[in-house]
């Protein structure tokens, strides 16, 4: 019903961020010593996890998930990318090819996640317009606050990212980096086919 009206509750968008202190660091002067922990509703995170499931469905079914994306998704984990891996080294090794890989890490990825890319890349895969103003509703007038042993915030804005505890941040994920993709892939095709004519 929340994607039929494009519409997700206020109730639903506030959240608590707990700060823990990570266990064994030297010093604790450095915000990389402490784990935000968002806490969300609970049936908001019912209902993210039945629509993260249709709308995983819906992109894997329409051909909306590139290739190489192999994190964040059902039935696809560690062991698909090392089978993947493994096969893609075989082959270039069969060809007498030089093999190398690129692997990276997004730091903060999830809280610095644009929303306004976001609506415009689900809006250019072509997802339903009522998918679109959801999500548009979905990523604003969003709220928390800050928890750390007795001490609190008062509730703040937060139009910025997603939760990473959400069940929709593992396919928004996917979705948010597919130009990414293939803008890797187009450029990695022309690098290939440059050394290969030399």
């Amino acid at each position: 019903m929340c994607i039929v009206l494009g519409f997700w509750p206020s109730h639903f968008k506030i959240s608590t961020m707990v700060v823990i202190s990570k266990l064994n660091k030297p010093s604790y002067d450095s915000p990389k010593s402490f784990r935000p922990i968002v806490l969300l509703n609970t049936i908001s995170k019912l209902i993210e996890k039945v629509i993260g499931d249709r709308l995983q469905f819906h992109a894997i079914s329409n051909n909306f998930i590139h290739q190489s994306q192999l994190g964040s998704l059902k039935f696809k984990s560690t062991t698909n990318t090392g089978i993947t891996l493994s096969y893609i080294i075989h082959l270039g090794w069969f060809k007498n090819l030089s093999i190398s890989t690129l692997i990276f890490n997004i730091t903060q990825f999830f809280s610095s996640l644009n929303y306004y890319l976001l609506t415009f890349i689900l809006e250019k895969i072509g997802f339903n317009p009522s998918v679109i103003k959801f999500f548009s509703n979905y990523l604003v007038g969003r709220k928390t606050n800050y928890f750390w042993n007795s001490f609190t915030l008062p509730s703040f804005d937060v139009n910025v990212g997603v939760g990473q505890d959400s069940a929709l941040s593992p396919i928004l994920l996917a979705l948010y980096l597919l130009p990414f993709l293939y803008i890797l892939e187009k450029h990695l095709k022309n690098f290939y086919s440059f050394f290969c004519k030399q």
